[in-house]
């Protein structure tokens, strides 16, 4: 089994700022992409951003320019900057592990909420 711990959401003001934080531990095998989803209230769950064990990454459009993810192999960390936060951006916020070698495995953490709103 896996555990995805997330940390880091809360509520801030437009234009501010937050990290997200995810530790990831347990039976993890390598290489595997490490993730952040999101589900806003009352809408479907989708793609933020992605980053591989090699630092290869991918970001959702409505993000790109303004969140930056990042991950500590060495701590099985994964990190989300989010800066110029919108209200659109409200949402609980997923993370995700997922390995297609030597079997697959797809987990996810708890999520975490993150409010924007003045």
């Amino acid at each position: 089994q896996v555990q995805l711990v997330e940390s880091g959401g809360g509520l801030v003001q437009p234009g501010g700022s937050l990290r997200l934080s995810c530790a990831a531990s347990g039976s993890i095998r390598y290489p595997n992409t490490m993730g952040w989803y999101r589900q806003p209230p009352g809408k479907q769950r989708e793609l933020v951003a992605l980053i591989t064990r090699g630092g290869g990454t991918n970001y959702g459009n409505s993000v790109k320019g303004r969140f930056t993810i990042s991950r500590d192999n060495a701590k099985n960390t994964v990190y989300l900057q989010m800066n110029s936060l919108k209200p659109e951006d409200t949402a609980v916020y997923y993370c995700n592990i997922y390995w297609s070698t030597g079997g697959t495995g797809d987990y996810w953490g708890q999520g975490t909420p993150v409010t924007v709103s003045s």
